[in-house]
């Protein structure tokens, strides 16, 4: 999962929400250098992955862009399932995304100090854009899949997996909505756990 699927998985807890966004680029204990609600963030978002990545129907999925693009293939079947959350949004949540998205993006910008430097320099970009809302469109999440593999030098030809999206779109999808009941039973747990209710 991406992005928008972390921050949604946070039960709208802000700071859930705070170190579920930033922990990707917070490795090893460093994360022990934050606010304790953040860390249960953090924490929460490296379960996520781990569950994830175990899972058997995104195995599925990432088995379908195996031989195109490698280990490649796991990256990109995270942004094309936050394609599917933003495309099935109103039957996630009562909040219309766009209004969502700016609502998150305001969060960052008044916890701007506790973000790590990383985050704090693509910040502007993603919110110029509004990343998380063009999840919802293939043109959107073309953009976002070519911007990854800039970053990859071209290596992971990520740019060209709209292909697959489209050619194998329902079955994606389908397995996307099995994979995300789940999970989301598997989030409420897990914040259960670190004491919120």
């Amino acid at each position: 999962m991406n992005y928008l699927a972390h921050i949604y998985l946070s039960a709208e807890i802000k700071e859930l929400k705070i170190g579920n966004f930033i922990a990707d680029s917070i490795k090893g204990n460093k994360f022990r250098h934050f606010p304790d609600k953040i860390q249960d963030g953090i924490i929460l978002h490296r379960a996520l992955d781990t569950y994830t990545d175990k899972h058997p129907t995104v195995r599925e999925s990432t088995h379908r862009l195996f031989d195109p693009y490698g280990h490649y293939s796991s990256v990109i079947i995270d942004i094309l399932y936050d394609h599917f959350l933003a495309k099935n949004w109103s039957d996630y949540s009562n909040i219309p995304l766009y209004y969502y998205t700016q609502d998150f993006y305001n969060l960052l910008k008044e916890n701007y100090e506790i973000l790590p430097i990383k985050v704090q320099q693509f910040l502007p970009y993603m919110i110029q854009d509004n990343w998380l809302y063009s999840y919802a469109t293939i043109e959107g999440i073309g953009k976002i899949l070519y911007q990854m593999d800039q970053r990859t030098k071209n290596r992971s030809k990520m740019q060209f997996a709209t292909k697959e999206l489209q050619l194998y779109y329902p079955l994606f999808e389908d397995e996307f909505k099995r994979f995300f009941k789940e999970i989301i039973t598997y989030s409420t747990e897990e914040i259960q756990k670190l004491n919120y209710t």
